[in-house]
Formats: structure tokens, sequence, C-alpha cells
């Protein structure tokens, strides 16, 4: 099992929200997961265009590095997204990683995996960043287990009495990979994606066979 965490502090090992989305790995670590840590920083994002481009072909127009990091949540079995709160919103590099996942978010690359969320601020809007984070990954066709925010007013050792429920949110993580997790309300959520994004998969049908076919395995095309 390979829980992936991604997060999107320009601070990297600086970050509060870094080590948060690190304690979550640890409780996941306790169980036997095997962990991974992504600073979004440290890679090569291009802000999309709308040319539409990875819709048609399935390959983007930037040759950078999201095609990568895709390709690693692909592989993973849980993932965690961690952001600091930025003007009431994700920051800068996690909005321009999240705005080139539409491809993935179409095709629903990660349906059957699960995800959690976590969220540092200074004092305000860490809950709402929350419910944004897990909203994406709802988008994305992963399950989450839940998350929660750390408002530090300025105290890193805020995130480290927030440790129990970090390593707690991380075990839950792993117990919903090997034991599966179910949400009447986001099953709601995540059918309803589905049934709207299959218009764009049954256009591109033959532009994208394998995906339309693939659909059609997972029973979402009849």
């Amino acid at each position: 099992m390979k829980i992936l965490a991604i997060h999107g502090s320009p601070r990297t090992i600086r970050s509060t929200t870094r080590r948060l989305a690190g304690i979550v790995l640890e409780g996941a670590a306790v169980t036997g997961a095997e962990t991974e840590m992504v600073d979004l920083a440290d890679y090569r994002l291009i802000s999309c265009t709308a040319c539409e481009a990875c819709s048609l072909t399935g390959t983007c127009i930037f040759d950078d590095d999201v095609p990568a990091l895709v390709s690693r949540m692909r592989e993973a079995d849980g993932i965690v997204f961690g952001s600091p709160v930025y003007i009431d919103n994700v920051s800068g590099q996690m909005k321009v990683f999240f705005d080139r996942l539409a491809d993935a978010i179409h095709y629903q690359v990660l349906a059957g995996k699960f995800g959690c969320a976590v969220a540092t601020t200074h004092e305000s809007g860490g809950d709402d960043v929350v419910e944004y984070l897990n909203h994406v990954l709802n988008y994305l066709g992963v399950m989450s287990v839940g998350g929660f925010s750390v408002a530090t007013a300025g105290r890193s050792e805020a995130v480290e009495e927030a440790g129990p429920a970090a390593r707690e949110l991380g075990r839950k993580l792993a117990g919903a990979v090997r034991n599966g997790f179910s949400d009447p309300e986001q099953e709601a959520i995540l059918a309803d994606n589905r049934s709207y994004f299959r218009t764009v998969v049954e256009e591109n049908r033959d532009f994208r066979p394998e995906e339309y076919e693939r659909w059609v395995r997972m029973g979402w095309i009849e």
C-alpha cells in the first residue's frame, strides 16, 4: 500500500503544512503503508491555457512535471492533499496544479482510491480550504475519509499539538485502503460527477477509444 501526500506550500521543508501532512503520513506508516511526500514548489508547473488538447489527445501541450505527478497519483492507493490558506483559498502552486488536472478529472483516472485533506492557516479559512481540497478529491473520483485544519496564530508548535488527530487521520486513510470506506453522500457526488463527465468521454470516443472502453468496462457507460 502506498500513500502519497501532495502539499502546495512554497516554503517546502520549512512549511507547517508540510509538517502536518507529514504527520498524517506517519500515522499511515505505523500501519505498514509506504509513504511519499511531494513538495509542489519543487516542480515545474505551467498554468493551464484551456486549449483542450488533453481532452482530445490525452496529452498536454506543455512539457513540465504535471504528467509525472499524475502518474504518481495513479500509482498510489491513498492521496493526501495539503495547502496553506492564502487569501482564503489554496496556494497558487496548488491551484495551478489543480487546474492542470482537468483530463484526470474528466476521465476519472483516480476512481476507487481514497484520500484526505489538511490545511494550515494563521487564523481563519482553514476549514473552507479543507472542504475545497476534499471537493477536488471527489472531482478526481477519490473518496475522502475526512480532514481538518490547524490555525497556528504564528505558533509552529500548534501543528505538533494537532499530531494525535493527524496520525489518526493517516491511520483512517490506510484503513480505508485496506478495508474500504463508504459515505453515502460522497457516493452520490461521485456518481453525479461520472454522469456529468460521461458526455465528455462519449463525445471524444473516436479520439480516446481506450478511455471510452475503460468506462464501458467500469459500467459507467452502457
